[in-house]
């Protein structure tokens, strides 16, 4: 009895070479895909899933870019971050950052540049007319003035002060001037409840680490906490 096992076919050298390829290839397509998904890691915030700051920063400028005068450039700060911190614990804190990184994202759209620039401090670039402006940041202040629930039930009240810059009202599409002008305006309604748009006065306010005393005389709109 032959016991001989036949194959169904002459393997060629050009099969062997892809057979032999396959592997590698295998192996380096699945450290392809780790990679990316390291490089997205550091590319978004943990808590937030919110863009890092290099990450918004470019998506913002192409941004800017991209659509001209049809966007605006959008500054929040949690108000009495640090009382909810000490008062209910730092658990409590996570899920109030994590809370305002969604309702920013859900807020602004899967096309716009959503991003925490550090601890309580976030920033949005998005297509938004010049018509609807005032409506979208009222929504936008009602969304950030909605208390938290907590795991334990517990619900957390919390604020946020909002600023916003646009570029056909300030004549420049260079984000860090943007962004500058819509911080200034966000300190001059800090605690007040209520989005402010930079005016020109804002954009030559001078500043100190982006940061300055609130000055009077411009134009807001929201609703009060």
């Amino acid at each position: 009895m032959n016991s001989t096992v036949r194959l169904p076919g002459r393997i060629g050298p050009h099969a062997l070479l892809l057979t032999a390829a396959a592997v590698p290839l295998t192996g380096w397509a699945l450290h392809v895909v780790a990679l990316h998904k390291r490089l997205a890691a550091t590319r978004k915030d943990p808590l937030t899933g919110l863009l890092r700051r290099d990450a918004y920063t470019n998506r913002a400028r192409r941004l800017l870019t991209r659509h001209g005068d049809d966007l605006a450039v959008v500054m929040v700060d949690a108000d009495h971050f640090k009382r909810i911190n000490d008062s209910l614990g730092h658990a409590a804190g996570d899920a109030v950052l994590a809370a305002f990184g969604a309702r920013l994202t859900a807020w602004a759209g899967p096309r716009a540049a959503v991003g925490r620039l550090g601890g309580d401090e976030f920033a949005v670039v998005l297509r938004l007319a010049a018509e609807r402006r005032q409506v979208r940041l009222e929504q936008l202040v009602r969304m950030l003035h909605t208390p938290v629930t907590l795991d334990d039930g517990r619900t957390v009240d919390v604020a946020a002060s909002v600023g916003a810059a646009a570029p056909d009202a300030l004549g420049t599409h260079d984000l860090s001037a943007l962004q500058r002008a819509a911080d200034a305006a966000l300190y001059d309604g800090k605690h007040s409840g209520r989005a402010v748009v930079a005016t020109a006065t804002h954009a030559t306010t001078p500043s100190i680490n982006g940061r300055r005393a609130g000055r009077p005389g411009t134009a807001v709109w929201g609703q009060a906490a």
